[in-house]
């Protein structure tokens, strides 16, 4: 079919976004989703017929395929920040992306786009960026002229970070500074990686790029926890913890993926102790022509609801002051 892209992983954070400008862009899309009927609504992101739902699992090769019949380009944003169950490392960031190319070009996909991530480093010491990496190399082998996106910690209302540690200071005395707060991050606005993906799927001179994608400017970690209290206007200590102690709250964490999302992993604690920011050596949102937002101007929009009183603060306190 004509203009079709099949999305994989695209009812997540920023797979949402993603499906969404598409569609303005014209496509024709398909969602491949392990749970279907958990992404109805995502056909609310288009015109009538324009946006189908189904079923993959790209750990299965058979389901990727029928999810991939008649489609001109393959996007593949399924990854894992942690291991649990069968969702691991292995198993997503390189199996799974294997799968989704292998099967694209079985099925005459032109395009293939990788979403892969800032740091992503074959001699990489953490097992994300490692694996990363190898997921490109293998997407690479069978598409050279693959798209590689790399964005750096995506914020937006959904993020899995401010509202992760937003969260927490609603309920804790201090929020640990791993390393000390040091590391340097370059948070880009979901928005911004969605209209990349769209683009770069669409435009015949991004063929064989790596992209890394990030926001206008670079924090460190500590800067970023002091924009987020100030934000949901909270006064919390920063309690800074040595990576060697950091270590010991990583291994809580791997104990505790098997039940719930860990604050941290010892995989995340080995990551942040390399900074996150674009290297300018690869095109980025400039070259294709997007301004990208700034947490200033974004953050307002999600965080008031982890203040006190929640959208309702303002008058809150303007009943108070009268």
């Amino acid at each position: 079919m004509q203009n079709l892209v099949t999305v994989f992983g695209g009812s997540g954070f920023i797979g949402g976004q993603a499906v969404r400008q598409l569609a303005k862009a014209g496509c024709r899309i398909r969602v491949a989703v392990r749970q279907p009927n958990l992404a109805y609504a995502m056909r609310l992101h288009g015109d009538v017929g324009q946006i189908d739902v189904v079923q993959a699992n790209i750990r299965n090769e058979a389901s990727v395929r029928r999810a991939l019949e008649g489609a001109t380009a393959a996007l593949n944003l399924v990854s894992t920040l942690y291991e649990h169950g069968r969702q691991g490392f292995q198993a997503l960031n390189v199996m799974g992306a294997r799968n989704v190319a292998a099967a694209a070009k079985a099925e005459g996909a032109t395009r293939m786009v990788q979403m892969s991530a800032l740091g992503a480093d074959p001699a990489s010491p953490a097992k994300y960026a490692r694996t990363k990496a190898e997921g490109e190399l293998a997407v690479r082998e069978i598409y050279p002229d693959a798209v590689i996106v790399r964005p750096s910690v995506v914020f937006g209302p959904e993020d899995d970070f401010f509202n992760r540690f937003a969260a927490m200071a609603s309920v804790s005395p201090a929020l640990p500074l791993i390393g000390g707060g040091l590391t340097r991050l370059q948070p880009v606005f979901v928005g911004d990686v969605a209209a990349a993906l769209a683009r770069v799927v669409t435009r015949p001179e991004a063929a064989g790029q790596t992209y890394e994608l990030g926001g206008p400017a670079a924090f460190t970690f500590r800067q970023l926890m002091e924009m987020m209290l100030r934000e949901i206007e909270r006064r919390r200590i920063l309690l800074p913890i040595p990576f060697a102690a950091a270590e010991l709250l990583g291994a809580l964490g791997d104990l505790a993926a098997a039940v719930i999302p860990p604050l941290v992993t010892s995989d995340q604690v080995t990551m942040l102790r390399t900074d996150n920011v674009v290297s300018g050596a690869c095109p980025g949102l400039a070259e294709l022509g997007i301004t990208p937002a700034t947490l200033e101007a974004v953050l307002p929009t999600y965080l008031y609801r982890y203040r006190r009183g929640g959208q309702y603060a303002d008058q809150e306190e303007r009943a108070a002051a009268s």
